[in-house]
């Protein structure tokens, strides 16, 4: 059961960060080249790498590379595990 609750933190983990919002909300519009994010978010390779690791590993992120430049975009598979564990974890019992 441990187990089970370090993976669902990691998706709260990723949504307690104002940067990391921002980030989600950047890729509302479509993929999006790390070197963008970078510019957008005013934050240097090793920040937007921080931050994407957090957000790749809560399932909310999907990445592809393409030669030396990785590209994010939003997972719909993420995004409704994530609301269905907060329908879970907020609905009462019985």
């Amino acid at each position: 059961m441990e187990a089970r609750f370090q993976q669902q933190a990691k998706v709260f983990k990723a949504l307690c960060d104002p940067k990391r919002l921002a980030i989600l909300d950047l890729l509302k519009s479509g993929e999006t080249c790390a070197c963008v994010l970078m510019d957008r978010m005013d934050m240097g390779q090793s920040a937007v790498s921080y931050h994407m690791k957090i957000l790749c590993q809560s399932g909310l992120v999907d990445f592809r590379q393409e030669g030396k430049w990785t590209h994010y975009r939003l997972s719909t598979t993420g995004r409704d595990s994530a609301l269905q564990l907060l329908r879970e974890l907020t609905t009462p019992k019985g």
